[in-house]
Formats: C-alpha cells, sequence, structure tokens
C-alpha cells in the first residue's frame, strides 16, 4: 500500500475557498484534500459554505481532512501572522475561548465527511511543564468526546514550542491512554528541530530521524514542505520540497527511507504558502505536486 497524496488548502490561504480551488487539488492528483480552518478562508460557522463544501466533498471521489483553527474571528490575517489560538494557554478563559472554536470548526463534521482533524498543542513560547501537561490531557479529553461521535480521528502535530515536540506529544498520549489518538508529523517543523550530534558510539541525528523515531508507529499524516533550518533564521517558510539546496535543507531521500519502513502508509499532504501574488496556477500546481509526492519514495542510492 502506498502513501495517500494529499494537499492541505493552506496553499489557497489568503483566499476565500472555493470549489475552484478543491478541483485544481484534485485534478493535480490529490486524493485527500485538508481544510484549514480559518473564518476569511474556510467559514465553518457560515452554514452556507459548509453546505457547499459538504456537497464537493461527496460529489466526488476525495477524502476530506480538517486542521483546526488558529485565528480568532478578529484577527487581521495576512500569511505572517502568529497564531492567537491556544488550547493550554495559562489564562482559563482563553482555553475555554479556544475550545469553543475548535468545536465549531469541528461541528462541520456534520455535513462535511472529514476523517480526521490535525490539532496544535501550544504556541511558539509555551514550555513544558505540569501544567503544560495537565492542560493538554484536559483539551484532548474534551476534544476527543466532541470528535468521537462526528467520526473524526484527532491528530497531534508536532510544532517549534516545548510542549509539542514529537517526545512530548508520545508522553501526553501515553499518560491519558488515548488509544485512537493519531500523529501528524510536520516535516518542517521537524527540519528546524535540534538534533543530536554524533558520538564515538553513535552516529548524529536530525530532528526529522528523531520525529520519525517517536511517531512512526502511530503517525497517520505527514505535512510536507521545506524550509532552511533553524540557523538560516528564515523560520517556517513552508516551501515546495525541491532538490535544490536554495529550495530548503531537507533531505529527501532519507525522508523517503523513514516513510518505507512505516507500519502504514501515512496520507502525505503538502502544505504550501503562497501570497496571493504567486499563488500557481493549475498547471504548476500539478507539476510540483507530483514531484513532491515522487520525491517521498526516492530513498538513498
Amino acid at each position: 500500500m502506498s502513501m495517500q497524496p494529499a494537499i492541505s488548502t493552506y496553499l489557497f490561504l489568503p483566499q476565500r475557498l472555493t470549489a475552484r480551488q478543491l478541483e485544481a487539488c484534485a485534478a493535480a492528483g490529490a486524493k485527500s484534500i485538508e481544510v484549514f480552518s480559518a473564518r476569511h478562508h474556510f467559514d465553518y460557522a457560515d452554514a452556507a459554505a459548509v453546505r457547499e463544501l459538504a456537497s464537493w466533498f461527496r460529489s466526488n471521489d476525495v477524502t476530506a481532512r480538517l486542521h483546526m483553527p488558529l485565528f480568532t474571528e478578529e484577527t487581521h490575517w495576512t500569511r505572517h501572522t502568529a497564531p492567537s489560538i491556544n488550547l493550554i494557554s495559562q489564562q482559563k478563559s482563553a482555553r475555554i475561548e479556544a475550545m469553543d472554536e475548535v468545536k465549531r470548526a469541528l461541528e462541520s463534521a456534520e455535513q462535511v465527511p472529514f476523517q480526521s482533524c490535525t490539532i496544535h498543542l501550544g504556541l511558539k513560547d509555551d514550555t513544558w511543564d505540569t501544567r503544560a501537561l495537565d492542560d493538554s490531557l484536559t483539551a484532548i479529553e474534551h476534544l476527543k468526546a466532541f470528535a468521537g461521535p462526528l467520526g473524526i480521528q484527532l491528530l497531534l502535530e508536532n510544532l517549534p514550542n516545548e510542549v509539542a515536540t514529537p517526545e512530548h506529544l508520545v508522553e501526553i498520549v501515553q499518560v491519558g491512554h488515548f488509544t485512537n489518538i493519531g500523529f501528524c508529523l510536520d516535516l518542517g517543523h521537524a527540519n528546524l528541530a535540534e538534533g543530536i550530534a554524533e558520538t564515538n558510539h553513535k552516529p548524529a541525528r536530525t530532528g526529522i530521524d528523531l520525529a520519525f523515531a517517536a511517531l512512526g508507529p502511530k503517525l497517520v499524516q505527514l505535512h510536507v514542505h521545506d524550509n532552511h533550518g533553524a540557523l538560516s533564521g528564515k523560520g517556517d517558510e513552508h516551501l515546495w520540497p525541491l532538490t535544490t539546496p536554495e529550495a530548503g535543507t531537507i533531505d529527501w531521500p532519507t525522508v523517503a527511507a523513514h516513510i518505507a519502513v512505516l507500519p502504514q502508509p501515512p496520507a502525505a499532504v503538502l502544505e504550501i504558502a503562497h501570497d496571493l501574488a504567486d499563488a500557481p496556477d493549475e498547471a504548476e500546481l500539478a507539476i510540483h505536486a507530483q514531484a513532491a509526492w515522487k520525491r517521498l519514495e526516492s530513498k538513498p542510492a
């Protein structure tokens, strides 16, 4: 069984999501589409928008996936806007508001046949401690109880903060005995994480190596994109996975080798950033997407 090729509508995040964009993803070869929840993009609180999305997925042989909202309704969004919704905020009122907003997005699954929802735990500067663990357990327990009857599996994503490292995500799931929680490995985030230097007894291991080692057995989905690594100072760029050094620093043959030994092949979700001015046309999207999925199968010689 091979990986399921997929595209995230993050590619079109500056725009209102329409059937035309979904059709472009399907024409490029996507068998699954992850819908990014944002009021200016997919307004999950708008009944008409939900009905339109549900109609498209029920009329096309494409699996629907969901990404939780990261921005409040009042956020003046640009591509570089920092997330404002935090399920494990130190402020109880903020945690409650975040939970309510994610539940509003999940409610769209009453009509749209979403199979999974990708969840973020914490924001950039959140630290790992007992409080963060407890708040993570509470958030997952509540969302799992809400998502379960809707047929949605929750997927925890690794993030560039201390809470949502691959190792801590595994600990959260184990402590909470969350048997049906899966993982979404974001390759770009893993590329920004610290690795382990070479020693006399063990070879060096990158952040991506460590992430696959921790999350592999319960890995359901990949977020596929590139960046120039932590030392570049360029951050989470969400670039196409190309072969030129200018495009990013992820070693794609090594990624393919990790994927090849997984117990189940994950969905390979292309999560690429574009501004309105540089959004790809349909032909360009198909060329880049097909090349990216093929790159995930190109193991080292």
